[in-house]
């Protein structure tokens, strides 16, 4: 096989920690032409013929004086790439190192992140991608950039009344200097001229991308789930140049997902809307990076090296010197740290109208079916009223019938005698049934007191629906959950019973919005409950019609006054303070090391010479596995991560199979920086 001079580096596709640096190969001269950086290779890996896939992240010419490489920086003899996979560079310059920096700040793997970044090919979608190139590159053989887009390219919305709400220039001022911004979302609705009503926050969104792109740069824009980039793109279509916009997203067949990600891979500026993984996409001159709702936990990967969004966000911008923008109605703690910090500015909108909240605290309902519904009076009279103009929202906290039960006797939670899940009702009438497993509970006794009788220990959905049928008697009564999605609405009265996050939009604004549930939300165990309520209510509120009354039931204190004046930024800068004097996150970063107690023991005296750093436990978790919690100052986090990175392949390479013997237990050492309910 005839070789050149030139020698790949390529990086593993492989979740093991060990494997996680390049490798080098040399390159047939067969393959030369299409090995560039980027695409997609597979290469021999150690012996038996194994064939790993992976990508070419640098290519080097080994005999070049200029590179200061000779044949001697390359001891013994190299191996040669199998093949290439694909001739589409796939993986960027600029996406390769932002995926390094990701996985080296969490212990993580780059193939992880890249995984999350590079969608699976698809061959077909890929020819006739390659195919479209040819003649567009000979029709066009100068620069890839078009002219921007013009106000012409706008026809609903003229370029001088853009973020008018926000005062002149403020956040076109932010796109054409590349600055970072906390901007509040307008609470408000916006009528789109065919369709139905979106957020104001989404139109936001959408001029922003427009600007950008007509300054000829790209614009990224993250969003938590399907419902919020079904509002962004509502605008987009209304607002931006046809063909400029590229959808990102997980829920996409493979096939239109991939075909989205190859048209980013163009040298032309794009608008690209997606979930989380939207952004790592390639980007043409990445212009703006813009999240919404940054608090939300969608953003958070659930998957190694789990990155944030925003920290991902964060880390790009500061690599490509785009402007960053974090959007939302509330403000998360971890957005109000860089705010104090001066990383981002402060805009408001320059009238300062908010949705009326009126917190009723724990008054009690004067009539027997309001009562039963966990409605107070005030809130029950104002939905009456309310009623006879157009819908009412109703806010609850859980999905389902009767999501939890109890024993009758002995008031303690029933639980299935299979696998000790929660119980539930999933209608009226129902057999009580296990919320993990599904089996049914016909013939169930409490261990604790022997009982066979049930009570309701917590109300969904579904039997708040009931209930308020019977207090609002004649009235159209609308169900909206996981399991019941509805997106949009008419301006019809109806009574919408909604988890959160699942609240339909009204064509014209809810005409009240009542937020029940408000001690059950509270009483979850997380050091974020309180900010997760702010923005659970703020969202809900944002819904409401013009001057619509927005009932705020058993809620007092800080959160009822953060709600009433409108001021999320006051009650983060509070929570940011407690978690100071306390050393939780976000004041410190703070990490997880989970496993076998020996494997725990070391990988901790690996930090002990790290100033700065302090451990919680270990304790008991799953037998035989304990966990400890790992604190530590921002300006410390290389030094902890390369250190539990380095344990952590040590605990990996134990897992080699030594001659004649059979492979040793998995490794069990675990690390996640930044879990969100670490505390």
């Amino acid at each position: 096989m005839t070789r050149t001079g030139l020698v790949a580096r390529v990086l593993i596709d492989s979740p093991l920690p060990q494997l996680d640096h390049l490798f080098d190969y040399s390159i047939p001269a067969e393959l030369a032409a299409d090995a560039v950086a980027g695409v997609r290779v597979k290469v021999p890996f150690r012996s038996s013929g194994r064939v790993a896939d992976g990508y070419l992240i640098e290519v080097i010419d080994a005999a070049a004086p200029d590179t200061g490489g000779s044949d001697a920086d390359f001891h013994g003899k190299l191996s040669p790439i199998e093949a290439v996979v694909s001739s589409v560079p796939v993986l960027t310059p600029e996406v390769w190192k932002l995926a390094r920096r990701i996985a080296d700040r969490s212990a993580g793997n780059a193939s992880d992140v890249i995984r999350l970044a590079c969608p699976p090919r698809q061959v077909r979608v890929e020819k006739a991608w390659l195919a479209a190139q040819a003649p567009a590159a000979e029709a066009n053989p100068g620069p890839a950039n078009p002219e921007p887009a013009g106000p012409s390219d706008v026809p609903s919305r003229p370029a001088d009344a853009r973020f008018s709400e926000y005062g002149a220039g403020v956040l076109e001022e932010a796109i054409a200097e590349s600055r970072r911004l906390a901007v509040a979302a307008v609470p408000s609705l916006v009528a789109l001229p065919a369709g139905p009503s979106i957020g104001h926050w989404a139109q936001t969104l959408a001029e922003l991308a427009v600007a950008t792109l007509e300054t000829g740069r790209t614009a990224i824009l993250v969003l938590p789930d399907y419902r919020d980039q079904d509002q962004v793109q509502a605008a987009l279509d209304l607002l931006a140049p046809a063909g400029s916009v590229s959808r990102v997203d997980a829920r996409q067949p493979n096939p239109d997902r991939y075909r989205a990600f190859l048209a980013c891979l163009g040298a032309a500026p794009r608008i690209i809307l997606g979930n989380r993984s939207a952004v790592y996409a390639p980007a043409a001159d990445l212009g703006l990076i813009a999240l919404w709702d940054d608090g939300d936990p969608l953003h958070s990967e659930p998957l190694s090296p789990y990155a944030h969004s925003r920290d991902a966000a964060l880390v790009r911008q500061e690599q490509s010197g785009c402007a960053l923008v974090l959007l939302g109605h509330s403000r998360s703690v971890e957005a109000q740290r860089l705010v104090e910090l001066g990383w981002l500015a402060e805009v408001h909108p320059a009238k300062g109208r908010h949705p009326h909240v009126i917190p009723t605290e724990f008054q009690a309902a004067d009539d027997q079916y309001a009562r039963a519904a966990r409605i107070p009076s005030a809130a029950w009279h104002t939905a009456r009223q309310a009623l006879k103009q157009g819908p009412v929202l109703v806010q609850v906290a859980s999905p389902g019938y009767a999501p939890m039960l109890a024993c009758q006797g002995c008031q303690k939670a029933a639980r299935c005698t299979r696998c000790q899940g929660p119980l539930g009702l999933a209608s009226a009438g129902a057999t009580p049934s296990c919320r993990l497993c599904g089996a049914l509970a016909a013939d169930w006794t409490c261990v604790h007191c022997a009982g066979r009788t049930f009570r309701i220990a917590t109300i969904g959905a579904g039997r708040t629906a009931e209930e308020l049928g019977r207090a609002f008697p004649g009235v159209r009564i609308i169900i909206a959950d996981g399991d019941h999605p509805i997106q949009h609405l008419g301006a019809e009265p109806a009574l919408v019973i909604a988890t959160r996050g699942a609240e339909p939009i009204p064509a014209g604004g809810y005409r009240a919005v009542l937020l029940l549930d408000g001690q059950r939300m509270l009483a979850r165990e997380s050091l974020r409950v309180g900010e997760d309520a702010l923005r659970w209510w703020s969202n809900a509120a944002a819904l409401a019609a013009p001057g619509a009354a927005v009932m705020l039931a058993e809620v007092g204190g800080a959160l009822a006054r953060a709600m009433s004046t409108w001021q999320p930024e006051g009650f983060a800068a509070s929570e940011l303070a407690d978690r100071r004097q306390l050393r939780f996150p976000p004041a410190v970063r703070a990490a997880s090391v989970t496993g076998a107690a020996a494997d725990v023991d070391a990988a901790l005296a690996e930090l002990a010479e790290i100033p700065g750093v302090d451990v919680l436990g270990p304790v008991g978790t799953e037998p035989p596995l304990v966990r400890a919690i790992v604190r530590f100052a921002y300006s410390s986090g290389d030094d902890v991560a390369g250190a539990l990175k380095a344990q952590v392949v040590r605990n990996a390479a134990r897992r080699r199979r030594p001659k004649g013997a059979a492979f040793r237990a998995a490794p069990t050492l675990k690390v996640r920086f930044d879990d969100p309910e670490l505390l």
